[in-house]
């Protein structure tokens, strides 16, 4: 089980043909209205279930989440619009709940309509198989060019009690910082309060799905979402303190854990990598540093043939826009050290191939301009991806 671990949810998915083939609508529904919180795409080009989501999360409150593959449903005006409310309105005249209880969310081709009457044919006929052990179908469901489900689950205990944090991803192109084209939905029986639910959220995506990059592209239906059920023995959260530093260090954890399985699996990955900036003048500064070269095309197809061509990961840093001084830089693959001040210096060619090839690789970048640093998890540019990407909508 993923999201229906933590006690008071249930999940079913079905297949209604938006994919040419497998399951394609996703439905998770809690016992009762739970506590909830969201954070959505910063492009301004937002789907029409983004635009929805956000609208029905203002009150911090939700029942049930509906998710569709295959569709975007972004790039569709009004009649876009209007197709994700109905998905919520469905729903939640099934579940006697108010629609703004019930969130949306979609990821596939943009610019394409739902169709909506296999939609509603759908959400009935996964409505009918709601179940605890329903998770793995809607992990399943809510798949595109994924070769496998992204499902994590992590327990805590809070008071004494055991609490349960459960999460479904999908996410393999169009996957950059800012949330990229992943969903994440995360579920626990823990009793939050919405605001340091929201809090907690933020900070657990910051550190995880904020920081990592397939192809640099950020898309219009990004959403990450929790619902807490309060299903738990627990006491409740409800202030800033012990307990809540703890949900929200588990909450991060479901979430690192989240991000790593959408690198490993980007499309037409062979090899990840984590880029890593230290000893800079600020946080701002080392993330950009780290993310120009983690979305470097040169670097990312280094990686890909193992080929320890630092110096392409020098000019990434050099072009990143922020004021270095190059004579103070120092570059490591893995435990090599291949560049001091900015120069070559005299290193083990045989080594530096090795740490290509170690799993992750680790590209390392000393500044020695002040103490901040900053990271980024990426992976290699392959034939894999251009194929998939190249023939996506034929």
């Amino acid at each position: 089980m993923s999201v229906t671990a933590p006690a008071g949810f249930r999940a079913a998915a079905s297949a209604c043909g938006i994919k040419p083939e497998g399951l394609d609508i996703a439905l998770l529904v809690a016992e009762r209205t739970c506590t909830a919180a969201g954070v959505f795409t910063t492009n301004r080009a937002q789907a029409a279930p983004v635009v929805v989501a956000r609208e029905h999360l203002a009150a911090g409150r939700a029942r049930a989440l509906v998710v569709n593959a295959g569709c975007a449903n972004a790039a569709t005006g009004a009649r876009g619009l209007a197709d994700a409310r109905e998905m919520t309105a469905l729903l939640a005249h099934q579940l006697g709940c108010p629609p703004a209880e019930v969130l949306v969310a979609s990821t596939g081709v943009i610019g394409v309509h739902l169709p909506m009457q296999r939609v509603r044919a759908g959400i009935a006929s996964a409505l009918a198989r709601l179940d605890r052990a329903g998770g793995d179908a809607a992990a399943r469901a809510i798949l595109t060019t994924d070769t496998r489900p992204k499902q994590t689950v992590v327990e805590l205990r809070l008071g004494g009690e055991s609490v349960r944090i459960g999460a479904m991803a999908k996410g393999s192109g169009m996957i950059a910082p800012h949330l990229a084209t992943l969903l994440a939905f995360f579920t626990t029986d823990a009793a939050v309060e919405a605001r340091l639910l929201r809090e907690a959220l933020r900070a657990a995506v910051g550190e995880s799905l904020n920081r990592i990059s397939v192809d640099g592209d950020t898309s219009t239906n990004d959403a990450a979402v929790i619902l807490a059920s309060g299903a738990s023995a627990a006491p409740a959260i409800l202030e800033p303190g012990r307990d809540h530093d703890a949900f929200r260090d588990a909450l991060g954890e479901a979430a690192r854990r989240i991000a790593g399985l959408i690198v490993r699996d980007g499309e037409g990955v062979t090899r990840v990598a984590e880029v890593r900036v230290e000893g800079a003048r600020d946080a701002d500064g080392a993330d950009r540093i780290a993310r120009t070269v983690a979305e470097s095309a040169l670097v990312k197809t280094a990686l890909g043939g193992g080929d320890p061509n630092w110096g392409r990961v020098l000019a990434a840093l050099g072009r990143a826009g922020v004021e270095v001084d190059m004579s103070g830089v120092n570059l490591y693959l893995g435990d090599v050290w291949v560049a001091e001040g900015g120069a070559v210096r005299d290193y083990d060619e045989a080594q530096a191939r090795r740490a290509m090839l170690e799993d992750p690789v680790r590209i390392r970048i000393g500044l020695g301009e002040g103490s901040a640093a900053g990271w980024i998890w990426t992976c290699d540019l392959s034939r894999g991806y251009v194929e998939i990407n190249a023939h996506y909508r034929s």
